[in-house]
């Protein structure tokens, strides 16, 4: 059985997930590349932090965070390699998608890697679509910058 629901970053097995997506990251990228939030970063009041258990097991985790009137990022987007094929990423993305909904966001922007190609199919079939750096983004030739509108 899968659950998505607000939790804490700053629980243990939540801890070794994100440290699981560090490396991942690292393997993939050179840390100048690399934007990720800390968890200080992810207990800040304009996140909401969202956790994917599969029988009761953290298994993938996703934040919003909230940047402007009406705009959020999304970040630390991760699902276990070993649950992958439960559809995880989609389910956190769609997620996200309400809470940013309940909380009068209008629009999702992300920034993810080029080498990471299940992620931008995910957000492409989500209608995510490629924008200019945003927020305090430099341009990249390993990142792509993405934004969805919301209904």
């Amino acid at each position: 059985m899968v659950a998505i629901a607000t939790e804490t970053p700053d629980q243990p097995e939540v801890l070794a997930l994100l440290a699981q997506s560090d490396a991942y990251m690292a393997a993939l990228y050179p840390a100048e590349s690399n934007h990720l939030l800390d968890i200080a970063a992810l207990l800040r009041p304009e996140v909401t932090f969202l956790v994917a258990r599969l029988d009761g097991r953290a298994v993938g985790c996703a934040a919003l965070v909230r940047c402007g009137a009406d705009w959020a990022e999304i970040k630390r987007m991760f699902v276990d390699p070993a649950a992958r094929g439960h559809k995880l990423g989609r389910r956190l993305l769609q997620a996200l998608e309400a809470a940013a909904s309940e909380q009068g966001i209008a629009i999702l922007r992300l920034e993810t890697g080029i080498s990471q190609p299940e992620a931008l199919a995910l957000y492409r079939t989500a209608g995510f679509a490629e924008i200019e750096p945003f927020g305090d983004y430099k341009p990249d030739p390993l990142s792509l910058f993405m934004e969805k509108r919301l209904a």
